[in-house]
Parts: C-alpha cells; sequence; structure tokens
C-alpha cells in the first residue's frame, strides 16, 4: 500500500506544477510561493482545528521544525536553474541528488531513520536508474546542475525532518509546521527578491480558479509523505514518486501541447526498470531472511 501512496504523491506533484506554473505566471516566481503557502496553511490549520488537535503540542529538536524552511530553498534552487538548463535536466539532477541522499540515510540510518544496507547486487537495477537520469539530460551549464542536483537532496531532507516531526506529533501537526515555517521563510525571500512582482494594490484573483489549488494538493503531498517515509526505503520512496511524476507529467504535456517528450518517457523507462530489478532483489533477500529465521526457530524449539 505503502508503495501506492508513493505513486500516488509522484502524481499529485505533477499535477501541482501545473497548477503552480499558471499561479507562477499570474504573480511571479516569489508571489506565487507565498500565495502556495498561504492557501497550504489555512487549509491544514482547518484540518488540526476539526481533528481538536494542539498546535503546539510540545518542544523539539529546533531541527525537526526546518522541514518547510527547506521546502523554500527547493523551490528557490529550481527557479534559479530554470532558463539556465531544460526542465527535464533539472528533473533528472534531481532525481540524482534524491537518489543519493536517499541512499545515504538508508545505509547509515541518518536522522534516526531505519537501515537499509545497499548490496553490489543492486548495481544493475542503479546502472539503469542512472542511464535513464542521463538520457534526461540534454544541456549543461555548471551551477545550475549543482545547484539542481542539491535541491534534490534537500527534498529528501525536507521530507524527512517532516516525517520524523509527525512521529512526536501527527501528521496533520506536521504538515501544518511545514507550511506555517514555510510561509514565515516564503516572505523574508520574498521582500529580499520578488519586491519588484506585485504589491497589494494590484493584486486581483484570476479567473482560472484551479491555480490557486497548488497549496491544497502540496498539503496532500506532505500528508502523503508523513505517512510513507518512516514506512520504506527513502531510495525506494524518491524512485517511485519520480515515476508516477514522470508518466503523469508526460500524459499532462500530451493533453496540454499535444506533445510527447521522449527523453523523459525513455528516463521513466530506465528508472523503471532498475527500480524493478533492486525490488526483485530485496523481495529474494527477505524472503531469504525469513526461511533463516524460521529453520532457527525450528532448530531451536
Amino acid at each position: 500500500m505503502f508503495y501506492i501512496l508513493s505513486l500516488l504523491m509522484g502524481i499529485l506533484i505533477s499535477v501541482m506544477v501545473a497548477f503552480n506554473g499558471g499561479l507562477t505566471a499570474q504573480y511571479g516566481i516569489y508571489s506565487a510561493t507565498v500565495i502556495i503557502h498561504i492557501v497550504g496553511l489555512i487549509l491544514i490549520a482547518a484540518v488540526v482545528l476539526i481533528k481538536r488537535e494542539r498546535f503546539f503540542p510540545g518542544r523539539f529538536a529546533w531541527f525537526l521544525y526546518l522541514g518547510g524552511a527547506i521546502g523554500v530553498l527547493t523551490t528557490v534552487f529550481n527557479n534559479f536553474a530554470f532558463g539556465r538548463i531544460s526542465v527535464s535536466a533539472i528533473l533528472a539532477l534531481g532525481l540524482f541528488g534524491q537518489s543519493v541522499a536517499g541512499i545515504a540515510i538508508d545505509q547509515y540510518g541518518l536522522f534516526g531513520m531505519q537501515k537499509h544496507s545497499f548490496t553490489r547486487e543492486k548495481l544493475i537495477g542503479l546502472l539503469l536508474i542512472i542511464a535513464g537520469i542521463v538520457s534526461m539530460i540534454n544541456n549543461f551549464e555548471i551551477a545550475a546542475v549543482v545547484v539542481s542536483f542539491i535541491a534534490g537532496a534537500t527534498i529528501v531532507l525536507s521530507r524527512t525532518l517532516n516525517a520524523k516531526l509527525s512521529d512526536l506529533t501527527s501528521v496533520r501537526v506536521s504538515t501544518f509546521y511545514n507550511y506555517f515555517v514555510g510561509l514565515f521563510v516564503s516572505l523574508i525571500v520574498f521582500v529580499l527578491l520578488g519586491r519588484g512582482e506585485i504589491v497589494l494594490s494590484d493584486f486581483t484573483l484570476s479567473p482560472n480558479w484551479y491555480i490557486y489549488l497548488g497549496g491544497v494538493l502540496g498539503v496532500c503531498v506532505v500528508l502523503l509523505g508523513n505517512m510513507v517515509v518512516v514506512k520504506i526505503s527513502a531510495f525506494y520512496l524518491t524512485l517511485l514518486i519520480f515515476i508516477g511524476q514522470v508518466f503523469s507529467g508526460v500524459l499532462i504535456d500530451v493533453i496540454i501541447t499535444q506533445s510527447i517528450s521522449t527523453r523523459n518517457l525513455i528516463g521513466g523507462v530506465l528508472v523503471a526498470a532498475g527500480l524493478s530489478v533492486n525490488l526483485v532483489l530485496d523481495s529474494k533477500d527477505f524472503r531469504t531472511s525469513s526461511t533463516v529465521q524460521k529453520s532457527k526457530r525450528k532448530h531451536s524449539a
């Protein structure tokens, strides 16, 4: 079930990106980021009130509250890379950054997460995944490449911190903190970088009401992330989200532009193949370890 929820996260992210793109075209990058966080904060605050949960249930380690702030940095990094390298390159390099961060978290159990060792047998799957990433990159600018890679790593970091906070509070309260802190940071970024985009006296609502739903979908994504992050490998979660994102993104492109991105399609197929190989190997390892444990219990009895 958690694998299906991870794929759903990828699909929701693709739709969210399309909505947020319309919002950005209407108001500008940094103004749109503030609006997204306002919408998301209002929604999740209402949910917490309905559930009669406490907004501030206690004090925890300060870094656990940084998920929303890091999420804003992800947006800023992607905005920096946009226009310097292709969107498919940003997507691929972001996946690479997420994969490296996910493997590190799995291998060493960082931030108190469960360990998932990366064995040599999984190199075949990893090579297929890397081939999928490379197939999606068609241009190169060192600064944009580095920033896109870092943006991918920040996604995993933000997702992990939100999930750890949800363990201490709830998935809803953790999501509230994500948008509460994210709104505060996005306002600072707006003041520093986006003052020329929009002023309150000139603000008008767009007739395309759906562009304001990005914040709503964002809440859904963070809620789902808080549910599944601690249940499956960070590396596999990244790949499942990516697969859902790529294939739904290809479908959205077909609907909007009547065209198919061959690069993204090939990259998605290769990543899916690599993921499948590693999942099969994990399944075999699980069955082997289960057989060994049963044998030990039988002999000890």
